[in-house]
């Protein structure tokens, strides 16, 4: 089978154009050299466990990131919620009070402020009022 250049310049093109596409509801730039830009501030986050008091929104897929995984999530109304991660994260925190309870101890931080929670930590996700940061997993296909 002799594979001409012409064809494999139209099958690169196309990985670009599908690499390049951008079907999710907020602005992500996705560069063909898998560089990925977000603006945090279009993303529409959307309700978590059908509560409407916890919100977020994966910004990035395991296509696109398949080691790393991250998102925003928003607590609001002094919401928090129990949870036991199979993964490791960072959370960046961009308005309000993140609180992560563990065995009757809290870690909390600010905007500006990054808390990591080891894989296996049994926490509580809380905020006094109000919060929203951006979270990062690894691995992304965590589930």
């Amino acid at each position: 089978m002799n594979i001409s250049e012409e064809l494999i310049r139209a099958i690169v093109e196309q990985v670009i154009r599908e690499t390049q596409k951008n079907d999710c509801d907020f602005q992500k730039q996705v560069d063909p050299s898998g560089i990925i830009g977000i603006k945090t501030s279009s993303v529409k986050l959307e309700p978590f466990a059908d509560r409407d008091d916890v919100l977020l929104k994966d910004v990035t897929t395991l296509a696109e990131a398949p080691r790393i995984g991250c998102g925003i999530m928003e607590l609001k109304n002094g919401a928090s919620f129990e949870w036991t991660l199979t993964y490791d994260e960072f959370d960046i925190i961009q308005e309000g009070c993140l609180e992560i309870e563990i065995d009757g101890r809290v870690v909390s931080g600010g905007p500006g402020d990054i808390i990591y929670i080891p894989k296996n930590s049994h926490i509580h996700f809380r905020t006094p009022d109000h919060t929203k940061y951006v979270y990062i997993v690894y691995p992304a296909d965590w589930q």
